[in-house]
């Protein structure tokens, strides 16, 4: 089975699916998301986040 990366926009409590795919990389770690796991993500920098920890250094970091 090939995977394919997804292209998304994300919005506040959903997102829309621009290239179909299976996964979404985490923009801090580079793990693979699958898209039925896609939890975290933040709409203004239009990034998605594997777990609450990643997201909590993204926010370190701004």
């Amino acid at each position: 089975m090939v995977k394919k990366k997804a292209k998304l926009i994300f919005k506040h409590n959903s997102f829309d699916i621009v290239e179909e795919g299976d996964y979404v990389l985490c923009a801090i770690s580079g793990r693979e998301i699958l898209l039925k796991n896609l939890n975290y993500w933040n709409v203004d920098l239009q990034e998605a986040y594997f777990s609450p920890a990643e997201a909590k250094k993204r926010y370190k970091i701004k």
